[in-house]
């Protein structure tokens, strides 16, 4: 047998469909909207990060089409050497309004913003305390990082004050990531109470809010905003692909912090930079958002319509903060045919199972945005009704 055959990896894909949890990749026809063509199929779709419905708006799409016609498709270089153009640095001064901080920095990114920030900010002498929770994107950054490294309890407060009480006379300094919004189970950070408590320790705090950016706070600003903690979080992650409707991802901070990721960010050093399509995209999103909260009312009055209808249904949807709602199934194989029960009905709601989520745990994660109608959602409902009675969810 040639070692070419990558014999390896198809018993691994072996193993995949022995447990129930190979797939292959959905093929999306069209826009990433509230109704979609999947596979040739028309279905509802409860599956999407485009919370606002930004993805496919006219004025994004125009601002993209003029920042194409009048820089073109691509840079050409890193940002660091000649990829760095005007429309870029406007993109980063409107964030940073939005968000009111000094300063934002923009990656290709949200993945890479965390890879290349966790591990430009911190060295040998420091140490990184992380929720055992956080996103995957945060545990490779960190484990980029030479800091040494420890986890804290999900959303533990007291546990991570007992991690500092241990561990701060031994480090240069401290920094605590955590995610502002829990993807997975929609479930909020308790940031006032970390904030406080990193800052009796001298602690520097990090939060990645990916899933709240767009979401929560005045007009979408972000977790932060919504906890009234402007000033007192040292880096705060965003995305460009979720709520933005775009792709990117930022961190928010200091002149101090945007300055040196200028140096010492390695997506930025040694990766082309984004299209200035992208950057024309995301300055018109965020001025709509400067502007109104209507996108951000309609997105939180559809979710709370779809989780009160659930629960009444009987569904275990945790305890979600949030639009994201997790609905709880349990084992890896019957969370995957819950999920093709449910796309065979025209609802696609993706399954979602270990490594992703702890063994036994699995769920399909229901993501309600601002474009879905009333109609789409009963009818997104009845067939969740169906499903459930049919494989005794519910």
């Amino acid at each position: 047998m040639s070692i070419h055959e990558l014999s390896y990896l198809k018993e691994k894909i072996e193993d995949l469909k022995k447990d129930g949890v190979y797939r292959t990749l959905p093929i999306l026809e069209g826009p990433n909207e509230a109704e979609i063509i999947l596979n040739g199929k028309k279905v509802i779709n409860l599956s999407s990060n485009n919370y606002l419905g930004f993805a496919n708006h006219p004025r994004l799409k125009e601002a993209s089409i003029k920042a194409i016609e009048k820089y073109g498709v691509g840079v050409g270089a890193v940002r660091t050497i000649i990829g760095n153009m005007d429309i870029h640095e406007e993109m980063e001064r409107v964030l940073a309004e939005f968000k009111k901080e000094e300063a934002v920095m923009v990656f290709q990114s949200g993945f890479n913003c965390n890879a290349g920030t966790i591990q430009s900010v911190t060295d040998e002498e420091d140490l990184i305390i992380s929720d055992e929770l956080n996103h995957a994107s945060i545990i490779d950054g960190a484990r980029l990082s030479r800091a040494k490294k420890t986890v804290f309890k999900h959303a533990d407060v007291n546990h991570l004050e007992t991690v500092l009480k241990e561990n701060r006379d031994k480090y240069r300094n401290i920094l605590i990531i955590t995610d502002g919004v829990f993807s997975m189970d929609g479930d909020l950070a308790p940031l006032p109470d970390i904030v406080e408590v990193a800052e009796i320790y001298n602690a520097m705090t990090y939060v990645d809010d990916a899933h709240g950016s767009g979401v929560l706070g005045t007009n979408g600003r972000g977790t932060i905003d919504h906890y009234d903690l402007h000033g007192r979080v040292d880096f705060t992650i965003g995305t460009l692909s979720k709520a933005i409707g775009a792709i990117g991802g930022y961190v928010a901070g200091s002149n101090t912090m945007r300055d040196w990721l200028s140096h010492r960010g390695r997506p930025l050093l040694f990766s082309t930079y984004l299209p200035p399509a992208v950057a024309g995209a995301v300055i018109e999103a965020v001025k709509i958002l400067m502007s109104t909260s209507e996108y951000t009312d309609r997105l939180w009055n559809n979710a709370n319509y779809f989780k009160a209808k659930m629960k009444e249904l009987g569904y275990n949807i945790g305890n979600s903060q949030t639009p994201i709602t997790p609905v709880i199934i349990g084992g890896e194989d019957k969370t995957m045919k819950f999920s093709r029960r449910l796309l065979e009905e025209g609802l696609f709601v993706s399954g979602i199972v270990f490594p992703t989520v702890p063994l036994g745990t699995g769920r399909v994660r229901c993501m309600v945005t601002a474009n879905h109608t009333k109609e789409q959602l009963d009818r997104a409902l009845e067939i969740f009704e169906k499903v459930g009675k049919e494989m005794s969810v519910i």
